[in-house]
C-alpha cells in the first residue's frame, strides 16, 4: 500500500512539473513584445545587421519580436512612424530635419550609415573631372530637391556657376539616363549600388564625394522613432538598439555569413546580385563604423551642420531645434 502511494505521488509530481514547464514556455513566449520597423528600400546589404539580429536571436534575447517590413512608398515611412502605424523606420538625416520643419514628430535614435553614399557620378572617360566642369552640362537627379541643392553647392564650392547647369528630373531611371548619355552626370545614385551596377554593365563611373565640395558630412541612413513612441516604449527601443549593435558586430566579423542570412530574405520583385551585394557590404562597413563610440552613436555637431546647410539652401525654416531631432539611447 505504501509502495503504491509513493508511486502515485511521484507520478503526480512529474505531471505537475510538466505542467509548470509548459507554463514557463508559454509565459516566455508571451514575454516577447512586438516592434515593427520599415526599411528604406527593398532588402539589401545595408540591412544585414537587422536580419542577422533576427536570425541569431539578438532581438528575442532582448525580449523582442521584430517585424521587418518593406515600404510601399519610400517617402511614407516617416509619416507612418509619426502616426504610430509602425514603431521604427530607416530614413535619412536631412529628411528627418525637414520632417521636423513640417511639424512631423519624429526623432532619430541611431546613425546607421555615418557618411554620404549619394555621390555625384560622371563617366570616368568624360571631360568632367570636378563639379565646376558641369557648367553648361545636364545633370539627372531623382526627383528630390535636396539633390538639386547638393549639386549647386558642389559646383559653387568648386568655383563654377551653378545657375548654368541644366537639372533634369529622371526619377528612378538614373542608371539608363547616364548609361545612354541622356545626361552628363547623375545625383541620387549610391556608391554601393548604382555605381556598382553601372560598372558591371561596362560603364565605369567617377564618383565625386559631396563632402569634399561644401556639403556637410551627413548621416546617410538613420533609425527613426516617433516622439510618442519614445515616451511610450523607451525601454523597448533601447533594447532594439542593443540588439542591432550585436547584429552589426556579427556582420563586421562574419560578412559572408551575414550576406547568406540576407539572401534568405531576398524580395523576388527586386532580386539581389551576390557580387554586387558583397562589394556593397565592403563599401558600407567602414562607413557604418563609429570607431570608439558604439554603433549608432550620433554627434550633435553633425546635426547642427546639416541643419545650417538646409536652412542656407532654403530647404528648412530657421525654427528647427536640432536637439529635438535626435537622441542617443
Amino acid at each position: 500500500m505504501i509502495t503504491t502511494l509513493l508511486i502515485f505521488l511521484l507520478l503526480l509530481t512529474a505531471c505537475n512539473n510538466g505542467a509548470n514547464s509548459n507554463q514557463v514556455s508559454t509565459s516566455s513566449e508571451k514575454e516577447l513584445q512586438e516592434l515593427s520597423i520599415m526599411l528604406d528600400w527593398y532588402p539589401n546589404a545595408i540591412h544585414s545587421f537587422l536580419y542577422t539580429a533576427q536570425k541569431n536571436g539578438y532581438f528575442s534575447d532582448q525580449g523582442l519580436d521584430v517585424n521587418i517590413q518593406m515600404p510601399a512608398e519610400t517617402n511614407d515611412s516617416l509619416k507612418l512612424v509619426a502616426a504610430g502605424k509602425i514603431d521604427l523606420a530607416l530614413s535619412y538625416q536631412p529628411q528627418v530635419l525637414m520632417a521636423r520643419g513640417e511639424n512631423i514628430p519624429v526623432k532619430s535614435i541611431a546613425a546607421i550609415v555615418r557618411h554620404p553614399l549619394n555621390h555625384l557620378m560622371v563617366p570616368a572617360d568624360a571631360k568632367v573631372k570636378s563639379p565646376k566642369d558641369l557648367v553648361g552640362a545636364k545633370v539627372g537627379y531623382s526627383s528630390i530637391p535636396l539633390y538639386e541643392a547638393m549639386v549647386h553647392t558642389m559646383i559653387r564650392n568648386d568655383g563654377g556657376t551653378s545657375e548654368n547647369v541644366k537639372m533634369i528630373d529622371v526619377g528612378y531611371d538614373l542608371i539608363p539616363a547616364i548609361a545612354t548619355s541622356k545626361v552628363d552626370a547623375i545625383m541620387g545614385g549610391f556608391i554601393n549600388h548604382e555605381q556598382l551596377i553601372l560598372a558591371k554593365q561596362g560603364h565605369t563611373m567617377l564618383s565625386l564625394n559631396p563632402t569634399e565640395y561644401g556639403v556637410p558630412d551627413y548621416y546617410e541612413l538613420v533609425l527613426v522613432a516617433s516622439v510618442q513612441g519614445l515616451k511610450d516604449k523607451p525601454e523597448l527601443l533601447s533594447k532594439f538598439v542593443a540588439a542591432i549593435r550585436e547584429g552589426q558586430q556579427y556582420v563586421q566579423q562574419h560578412p559572408d555569413q551575414a550576406l547568406s542570412v540576407l539572401f534568405e530574405h531576398e524580395d523576388q520583385t527586386s532580386p539581389l546580385d551576390k557580387d554586387i551585394e558583397t562589394k556593397s557590404l565592403q563599401i558600407l562597413l567602414p562607413l557604418m563604423d563609429a570607431k570608439e563610440r558604439p554603433f549608432g552613436y550620433q554627434e550633435l555637431e553633425s546635426w547642427e551642420n546639416v541643419n545650417q546647410w538646409l536652412m542656407t539652401n532654403k530647404l528648412l525654416p530657421n525654427t528647427i531645434n536640432v536637439n529635438e531631432a535626435f537622441i542617443n539611447l
